[in-house]
């Protein structure tokens, strides 16, 4: 009888154990998008037939017996770097078991009071540092000293898990159960560095990300250039769109360590986040008054009408209603709007519905247009969940200027509903949104490429003007809603960019780094 083929770790087809090590994972703790890409992603990847779980810390907001936690480790004692064992941290290990079918992952907490359970907030606190390379090195220690379940590869995201592939090659590298994980360091914004502001170092405090990590309670820790040493140590370094992978390679866009990015380029990859088709969906969406789809588009005038009621604008159908839902600072472009606004107002039968919070001079030009224009525009200027559905489903066109944009979400929500996009040619932004062609009738949204108001005033006129041909406007709202951003998609991307992080690690195509040995 001929000998059992041994199973090729490599194959796409064969499942992957993989495990997202963040700060922040929806529906548990969510500040931004980190938190709701740690929620799509894995799922997405389990619907695929992998096993993806997540490990996080146990915040204040994690609740135990809402989400049903059990003790998986007791006692886990966590290295500081320090030469006495008892400086180590002691954690414990609770675990949530993921739903098979619609919920979250496998997830993983670990629970410390004084880093984790006593702290209100997820991020902005002076013991960050300390607090992130405990989740880093705490994950690292959980996976050893457990037999249950390892991870064939690991993906670490942004600077607050930075450091996870540094440890795991030194400190682990000759670990029995460690040294066979490949590890992807994922970067979702790369103007965060760190405990510091990246773009004023003084030379002594510079990291070339070399030197070993310091023992926790060492002020060294907190100028450590956490991004530069994920991006130097991983297999392999993934962005959250193709274009902003590219962008983060030239001097204007990479915050300093474009060089890094170049000389790695060879492992550097972007895969365009998605947004979930079920969530955002205008057939079932409760928040939306009244129901339409892509083929069902003379229902959403409805919604136009409803959203116009809900802020008290005039009931005008045929006003250019534009949205806005956005964190309102200038990274989002929004100096540009606010340069042009009145102009367009003036000259233009147009209303502006704003939806967001933020810097406060933006906060505060918005209340004061609104106070001016009280028949064109009207605010909500603090957060909220459910105005943006509504906005989405009634709004013409939703406006997205950044300045730049790893990847961006609110452009493919937007898409999902019918409010057509008008976005500056910029990461997931210039991946996600095809200009409008008149000529060829084709394409998902209005992109300008310049950032400055007169490109974005340009380019808002020409929406108008489209807007104005109903039939056009129709098969463009037609096309932007059939458009497939779902994560399965992204994951289908991942699967292949995981089974590469592999085949590198196997082959040891690994960087050639010096370092001091760590104990």
């Amino acid at each position: 009888m001929a000998a059992a083929m041994k199973p090729n770790i490599f194959d796409r087809k064969k499942q992957k154990n993989i495990l997202f090590v963040a700060s922040e994972a929806a529906p548990f703790a969510r500040v931004g998008g980190l938190g709701s890409v740690m929620y799509s992603l894995p799922r997405a990847l389990r619907d695929i037939g992998h096993d993806a779980r997540i490990f996080i810390p146990r915040y204040l907001c994690v609740d135990p017996e809402l989400y049903q936690l059990t003790n998986k480790v007791k006692g886990l004692r966590v290295p500081t770097n320090h030469k006495s064992s008892e400086k180590d941290i002691i954690c414990n290990i609770k675990k949530f078991d993921g739903d098979k079918k619609d919920g979250p992952v496998t997830a993983y907490f670990l629970e410390n009071q004084e880093y984790y359970e006593q702290r209100a907030n997820v991020y902005e606190y002076s013991d960050d540092h300390i607090r992130f390379a405990l989740l880093s090195r705490g994950a690292l220690e959980f996976i050893r000293q457990q037999n249950e379940w390892t991870p064939d590869i690991i993906v670490a995201s942004d600077w607050m898990t930075g450091l996870l592939p540094n440890y795991l090659k030194t400190v682990y590298k000759n670990d029995p159960k460690l040294s066979g994980i490949a590890t992807v360091f994922s970067i979702h914004n790369l103007a965060f560095q760190g405990m510091f502001d990246h773009r004023f170092v003084q030379e002594m405090d510079y990291d070339d990300g070399h030197s070993a990590i310091p023992e926790f309670s060492d002020e060294r820790l907190k100028k450590l250039n956490s991004m530069r040493r994920g991006i130097m140590y991983a297999d392999m370094i993934n962005t959250v769109s193709p274009t902003y992978a590219k962008e983060i390679m030239t001097e204007e866009m990479g915050e300093g360590l474009h060089n890094l990015l170049l000389e790695r380029r060879a492992v550097v990859s972007g895969i365009l986040n998605g947004i979930d088709h079920d969530k955002w969906d205008p057939t079932n969406d409760p928040a939306v008054a009244h129901p339409f789809s892509a083929k069902k588009l003379g229902a959403r005038a409805k919604n136009k009408s409803a959203l116009q009621s809900h802020f008290g604008l005039p009931e005008k159908k045929d006003a250019f209603l534009m949205g806005v839902v956005s964190r309102l600072d200038h990274q989002k472009g929004l100096d540009m709007l606010t340069s042009i606004t009145e102009t367009l107002l003036h000259e233009l039968p147009i209303q502006l519905v704003v939806v967001g919070e933020g810097d406060r001079g933006i906060m505060s030009y918005f209340k004061e247009l609104e106070e001016k224009f009280p028949q064109q525009v009207a605010t909500h200027l603090k957060f909220d969940n459910i105005l943006p559905h509504k906005v989405f489903a009634g709004a013409d066109v939703v406006l997205v200027p950044s300045k730049f944009e790893p990847c961006g979400l609110i452009q493919m929500e937007a898409m999902r509903y019918g409010a057509i996009p008008v976005v500056r040619k910029t990461g997931g932004l210039a991946d996600s949104v095809d200009n409008f062609n008149p000529e060829k009738n084709t394409g998902t949204g209005f992109v300008f490429e310049r950032p400055d108001p007169h490109s974005l005033l340009v380019t808002t006129i020409r929406a108008y003007e489209t807007f104005r041909h109903k039939k056009v406007w129709q098969k463009l709202q037609e096309r932007a809603m059939n458009k497939d951003l779902s994560w399965e998609r992204s994951a289908e991307q991942y699967d292949k960019l995981f089974t590469k992080a592999l085949q590198l690690y196997s082959r040891k195509q690994k960087p050639t780094i010096k370092h001091d040995e760590m104990g």
